[in-house]
């Protein structure tokens, strides 16, 4: 039956419930995507007791109305563009430009102040749990998939508490594997799965990731 989460929090620990497979596992690292999956992240990392890091992704929103995905980019360069939304609003290529040049800045501001100068988790030979709070287009979640392969790791799982059906289907043929809680026929949109879907802070995003760091000293002690 589908249900609304009450927040991300709620929805993190019934992901966590689809994921007991990979508990205790030494090959695996849960890389969330800011700031709305790193809630919903840190409660699957816990639960699991693997490592939880943050994986920079960047919504290219069409100028205007910026809910509306035309693309993504990710940490390491790597752009994906919505094709369907980029021909059927004849966006031209120098705005598309301007919005991933802004959106970059922003990424590189984002990785400062999240990771504190840390370096990037090694994933390579790792199965690596990539977490967002849903799944409406994928192009953000599509963008981290891709800049993720060719880090070679062994194996790539996207888990989300409610996705699309649609979308859903498209990323069965993506990833390894796909574990979603909830795949309304009827989606609306991510925000209306959760009574409380306020936005996540920055400083949110730095206390959570702190303090899984506290709760899996193992971890890091590799950084």
């Amino acid at each position: 039956m589908e249900t609304r989460y009450h927040d991300r929090t709620e929805a993190g620990r019934v992901l966590a419930s689809m994921l007991t497979t990979y508990t205790n596992r030494k090959d695996v690292l849960v890389l969330a995507l800011p700031r709305g999956g790193v809630p919903v992240a840190y409660e699957v990392a816990r639960a699991l007791r693997v490592p939880l890091d943050v994986f920079l992704v960047r919504k290219l929103g069409v100028p205007g109305h910026e809910e509306l995905a035309m693309g993504a980019i990710a940490t390491g360069g790597i752009r994906v563009i919505n094709e369907d939304v980029v021909r059927s609003l004849h966006i031209p290529p120098h705005v598309l430009d301007a919005v991933a040049f802004r959106e970059e800045r922003e990424l590189e501001r984002r990785e400062h102040l999240y990771r504190d100068n840390r370096p990037l988790p090694v994933v390579r030979d790792q199965t690596v749990i990539l977490i967002d709070d849903g799944l409406a287009t994928g192009a953000t979640m599509r963008a981290a998939v891709q800049a993720l392969r060719v880090q070679a790791p062994d194996k790539i799982v996207v888990a989300v508490p409610v996705a699309a059906y649609v979308v859903y289907h498209q990323f069965r043929a993506e990833v390894d594997e796909i574990i979603c809680a909830q795949i309304p026929e009827m989606f609306y949109g991510v925000g209306w799965w959760y009574e409380d879907f306020s936005q996540t802070s920055d400083q949110e995003v730095r206390e959570l990731l702190s303090l899984s760091a506290r709760e899996n000293p193992a971890f890091t002690s590799k950084r």
